[in-house]
C-alpha cells in the first residue's frame, strides 16, 4: 500500500508530463484498489495546492473532461518572450473564422462553411484536420453527400473549455474577433436593356 504523500507525487508527476488533459478514472485506475480512496483524497489536495494565486506559475484545471497543469495567464507574455512567439502553434485569421462557423453550428458541410465566410474554406478545413481541431462526423442526407465537420477534443483544450455548454455566446465570440458569419448578401442581377431590333415578334 503505498503512502499519501507517494500517491500524490505520481499523480502531480504524471499532469506534469501528461500532453492532454487526464482524466480522474485514468488517474485513480493507476493504482491498486486498496488505494484509490487515498488516490481520490490526493486529487482534491493537488486541486488546492495547485488552485489558481497570486505569484504562483502554474495551476490544475478541468478542461475537455480532464485535468491539467497549465501556466497562470499572467506569466504568458514572458513564455511568448522565451518561445520568440512560437508561430506554429498560432491560428490564422480564416482558421479562427472557420472554427467558429463549425463550433457554433456543427454538424456543417463544407459548402454551408463556404457560404457563411462568403469564402473557399476547403483548405482551411484541411489544416483544421491535419491539426486535430476538426473532424469529419459523418455525411449529409443530401445530393453529393458531403462531409459533415464537428470540433474535436482538441479544439476544447485549444480553448480551455470544459465541454461545447462553456463557449460564449456567437454574438460576443464574434465580436471579440471581428467576424461576421452572415452569409454575404447575393448582388442582385442587372436586367439588360432590350434591344428592339434584335426582339422576334
Amino acid at each position: 500500500m503505498s503512502s499519501r504523500e507517494e500517491i500524490e507525487a505520481a499523480i502531480e508527476a504524471v499532469l506534469f508530463v501528461a500532453g492532454e488533459p487526464v482524466s480522474q478514472e485514468r488517474l485513480l485506475a493507476l493504482f491498486d484498489e486498496s488505494d484509490r480512496e487515498s488516490a481520490s483524497g490526493a486529487i482534491v489536495s493537488l486541486r488546492e495546492r495547485y488552485a489558481p494565486s497570486p505569484g504562483r506559475g502554474l495551476a490544475i484545471e478541468e478542461v475537455a473532461g480532464g485535468l491539467r497543469i497549465v501556466t497562470a495567464p499572467e506569466y504568458h507574455p514572458y513564455l511568448r518572450k522565451f518561445f520568440e512567439a512560437a508561430g506554429g502553434n498560432k491560428l490564422s485569421m480564416a482558421a479562427i473564422e472557420t472554427l467558429a462557423i463549425v463550433a457554433y453550428r456543427q454538424p456543417v458541410t463544407a459548402p454551408e462553411v463556404q457560404e457563411l465566410r462568403g469564402k473557399q474554406s476547403q483548405a482551411v478545413l484541411k489544416n483544421l484536420l491535419e491539426r486535430r481541431m476538426v473532424r469529419i462526423s459523418g455525411r449529409k442526407e443530401v445530393v453529393g453527400r458531403p462531409f459533415l465537420y464537428a470540433t474535436t477534443r482538441e479544439f476544447l483544450m485549444h480553448f480551455g473549455l470544459r465541454s461545447l455548454a462553456d463557449l460564449p455566446p456567437l454574438e460576443e465570440f464574434e465580436e471579440a474577433l471581428g467576424i461576421d458569419s452572415t452569409p454575404p448578401a447575393t448582388a442582385p442581377v442587372e436586367a439588360r436593356e432590350t434591344d428592339p431590333s434584335t426582339e422576334i415578334a
